[in-house]
């Protein structure tokens, strides 16, 4: 989808060494004293290996309760979305988010191949979720006193990146 983005491209090119030398997530378990944020990505695999994922949960707690910023964009959110609190509360509850929508799924045609709709999950959960006017639309909501980011779709992922920095400044 993005062969002829140009950003896209050289990233691909030129920062392979990320992903060929990923660390597990289980790597950064205690460790959030040492960034300054977490970010969740999108694509369709958070949905799978993310949504239910105890030690990815355990992670956004941490960092959360921390006091760091948590972040994520489009389907990313899910990894967000089932985190529960020390006290017991869901992260999301009462805040402002957004990520995929119903409707982005739908006109994809994959709704029907998902566990379960982000924008139900995050809804259940207690978030007030945010989307743009039309489909597809840039969407960025920060929640919680600046430290909740979450982008809607591949269009909002600059923009939550910027917010993401304006959190760490501040």
């Amino acid at each position: 989808m993005f062969k002829e983005d140009k950003e896209s491209v050289a990233f691909h090119k030129d920062q392979s060494a990320l992903w060929k030398n990923t660390s597990k997530l289980s790597d950064f378990a205690g460790k959030a004293k040492d960034f300054a944020a977490i970010f969740y990505v999108g694509g369709h695999g958070p949905m799978f290996d993310l949504a239910l994922d105890h030690e990815s949960q355990a992670i956004i707690k941490e960092f959360w309760e921390a006091g760091k910023v948590v972040s994520a964009v489009c389907h990313g959110p899910i990894a967000l979305a089932n985190v529960k609190l020390s006290d017991g509360s869901y992260l999301v509850d009462s805040s402002p988010v957004t990520g995929f929508t119903n409707v982005e799924e739908d006109q994809v045609q994959l709704s029907k191949y998902m566990p379960a709709l982000l924008e139900d999950v995050l809804k259940k959960n207690g978030g007030k979720f945010e989307k743009a006017t039309e489909p597809w639309g840039e969407k960025i909501v920060v929640g919680k006193s600046g430290r909740l980011i979450t982008g809607q779709n591949p269009n909002s992922a600059a923009g939550v990146g910027k917010a993401i920095v304006e959190a760490i400044k501040s």
